[in-house]
């Protein structure tokens, strides 16, 4: 994950939190100070951003050494350490909270993720995100949702047509925003539909939608609408889903589940870091 855009986000979060430089650790500790120390996790989670924390250290300092003790995607117990860092003691706590922030934000949604994903294990449903991300690190938490086991919807307008109520009412029908999108949209793209009624379902399948979105519906109205697609379009669920009621709408026939709150509502989980006693410089 540390591509361009992830490098000027570190960029962006260190000069905000460092831009003037770190008055505290500066005053008590020289240049030639060094310390070692670790994060750990204070709960069970899913870790990730393990990578992009080393590289918030890096960028701090090269002479700090990250070394991660487990991968992205790993289930992590409480009381476990997760990376291992020794270096220069003020940049050490110079980068703490950046790459905390990085890690625990990365991490809560992986954590989450794996709940949802486990949740319906065995029913044959995938659970994906939406575009319901924190402006600039769409691609850093979808890739936390990967981590956790869940799968990625679209990650940008221009991956795939995606007609939604406000399309259908600006051109006066679902049948002519399908017609227009096909016509417009790569040859290779797939057309999905919103539906809020069966009466919007069967004129998604006269349009030959491939893709068929149920919104904000009941487990019986789902249930229906199965029955009507019959297997002509994939099914995605999505709208009204919380974690309690997930398996009722874990239905046969269902394909996906999309849910806006794997990402706009993780909870960042517990992790910190911990410096062990300083070699004081003679």
């Amino acid at each position: 994950m540390l591509t361009p855009r992830t490098d000027h986000l570190i960029d962006l979060a260190l000069d905000e939190d460092a831009g003037l430089g770190d008055v505290t650790s500066r005053a008590i500790f020289s240049e030639k100070d060094r310390s070692r120390g670790f994060i750990d996790a204070k709960q069970d989670l899913v870790i990730c951003g393990l990578e992009v924390a080393a590289r918030v250290f890096a960028k701090v300092d090269p002479r700090i050494k990250a070394a991660p003790l487990v991968r992205d995607g790993a289930r992590v117990k409480r009381g476990a350490r997760v990376m291992t860092l020794s270096g220069p003691t003020a940049s050490l706590l110079t980068a703490e909270r950046t790459a905390l922030n990085f890690l625990q934000r990365l991490s809560g949604i992986a954590t989450k993720s794996r709940a949802f994903a486990d949740a319906v294990a065995g029913t044959g449903v995938r659970i994906a995100d939406t575009r319901k991300t924190t402006p600039g690190w769409r691609a850093l938490e979808k890739y936390a949702v990967r981590c956790g086991g869940c799968a990625n919807h679209r990650a940008s307008l221009g991956e795939h047509v995606l007609i939604k109520d406000n399309h259908i009412a600006a051109a006066g029908s679902l049948a002519k925003a399908v017609h227009l999108g096909r016509a417009a949209a790569p040859h290779s793209a797939k057309i999905e539909v919103e539906a809020t009624t069966l009466a919007e379902v069967r004129e998604a399948l006269r349009a030959h939608a491939e893709v068929i979105l149920l919104d904000n519906m009941t487990p019986a109205e789902i249930r229906a609408a199965v029955a009507v697609i019959a297997g002509s379009a994939i099914v995605e669920v999505s709208g009204g889903v919380r974690f309690e009621t997930l398996r009722e709408f874990a239905l046969p026939g269902v394909d996906v589940i999309s849910i806006g709150a794997l990402t706009h509502s993780a909870i960042a989980v517990d992790l910190s870091l911990t410096i062990l006693p300083l070699r004081r410089a003679k």
